[in-house]
């Protein structure tokens, strides 16, 4: 058995903003999966698949800050082990759109991280994150920005990135394997590009040219001579 908790904050305000990226992949999962949200039931809007194995997908109603309550409501009714339960949610440590798996992890200053934790009593519990950029690095841009709509290129980056999380955990569903799922879908850090080879011509002309540098810094036969006398 398996619990899939999307992390965001409830209303009509919150959608579609940074902080509730958690919220905009479960609805893209439980979509493919041709299930429903139903009632609120221990502080949290829940959808149940079956493949075979029963599949809980959550939603906590309790907002951001308090979502353990409900993680950890599931977690204890249903018995399920903390390797078996997925957290989706925003970094801004990331680039947006960037995507990052993880087997477990520390909180990172995410309050509904440290929420799970707590009511959890362990940090060993997959991660499914999203990047969210990352504003001026002061309270009142941090929350004005994870509050914030996607515009733009970050919205179609976001659109695109909400797509492949809910494929990343269709994977985990099926095979299980968290590894495979890390290779496939972590984003991978861009290359640096080394500086393009100089043609065969061009490195012969600079060897050329360096050749003549140094033989003018050399002093001809009759300046040695000269000096040698004025040695003398």
């Amino acid at each position: 058995m398996k619990l899939i908790v999307g992390l965001g904050n409830i209303g009509r305000e919150y959608e579609n903003t940074r902080h509730n990226i958690g919220f905009m992949v479960v609805d893209e999962l439980a979509k493919r999966l041709g299930v429903t949200f139903g009632k609120e039931d221990r502080s949290a809007y829940c959808a149940e698949y079956r493949a075979p194995e029963k599949i809980l997908i959550i939603k906590p109603t309790t907002y951001m800050n308090l979502s353990g309550i409900a993680v950890g409501a599931y977690a204890n009714f249903y018995h399920i082990d903390p390797e078996d339960i997925a957290v989706i949610q925003d970094d801004m440590d990331l680039p947006v759109g960037h995507l990052r798996i993880r087997r477990k992890g520390s909180a990172g200053g995410h309050n509904g991280i440290k929420s799970i934790t707590e009511h959890l009593g362990t940090e060993e519990y997959p991660r499914f994150k999203i990047g969210i950029g990352h504003p001026d690095r002061n309270n009142k841009a941090v929350i004005n920005h994870v509050l914030h709509q996607f515009q733009g290129e970050d919205k179609a980056a976001i659109e695109a990135a909400v797509k492949a999380m809910a494929e990343a955990l269709e994977l985990w569903l099926k095979d299980g394997d968290l590894n495979t799922v890390m290779t496939k879908y972590n984003t991978k850090k861009a290359k640096k590009e080394k500086p393009p080879k100089k043609a065969p011509e061009e490195q012969a002309a600079k060897q050329e040219a360096e050749q003549v540098e140094a033989t003018k810094a050399e002093p001809s036969l009759l300046e040695k001579a000269v000096k040698w006398l004025s040695d003398k």
